[in-house]
């Protein structure tokens, strides 16, 4: 069985990760190049002292992976720090660590010391858009209905619509993401 730092030395980097996208990529690099990290100089001073790895689950067309990936970057980008990525399907065994209410949901960040101890983890999305989502598909017919299809379809674009043209969001995210840092790094 693998060590999360031996996938992470596996992975690949965010960068490389997202240059490659198929799903997504466009919106992924818009959210990356329309974000505006806060000032926010301790955290940032804790990133460069700490120096977490920061092993990413994920794959490309995951609508909070396109959001939260391309936020992630911004912080790594500010303080320097390794993020790799390894892909949730091909990496089964590492993803069944990490499950979210029993499921294989994604993106999880998994925040490494420098010698590969697991400190802490975060992910799939943060609790504000996880409202948001839970709001748009409390719309939606039960399974069976044969509209149900139609309907997740129309659903699924609205999700991802706003977490591509929704700042705030964004900026939830920052935070949830700074706060479980910060909590596993201190």
């Amino acid at each position: 069985m693998m060590t999360e730092q031996e996938y992470f030395a596996q992975g690949i980097t965010l960068e490389s990760y997202m240059a490659q996208m198929e799903s997504n990529q466009q919106k992924s690099y818009s959210i990356y190049e329309k974000f505006e990290l806060p000032e926010d100089p301790g955290f940032m001073a804790l990133l460069k002292e700490k120096k977490p790895h920061v092993l990413v689950i994920t794959e490309d067309w995951c609508g909070d992976a396109m959001m939260n990936n391309a936020i992630l970057r911004k912080i790594a980008d500010a303080a320097d720090l390794d993020v790799h990525c390894v892909y949730r399907d091909e990496n089964l065994e590492l993803m069944d660590r990490y499950l979210t209410n029993g499921g294989r949901s994604i993106p999880k960040y998994i925040l490494l010391s420098e010698d590969g101890r697991v400190l802490g983890d975060w992910g799939p999305r943060a609790s504000k858009v996880q409202e948001f989502v839970d709001e748009k598909k409390s719309v939606l017919p039960e399974k069976e209905d044969p509209q149900y299809d139609l309907h997740m379809k129309t659903v699924i674009s609205e999700i991802s619509d706003g977490f591509v043209y929704n700042e705030e969001f964004w900026n939830i995210v920052y935070e949830d993401l700074r706060k479980a840092f910060e909590t596993a790094l201190k």
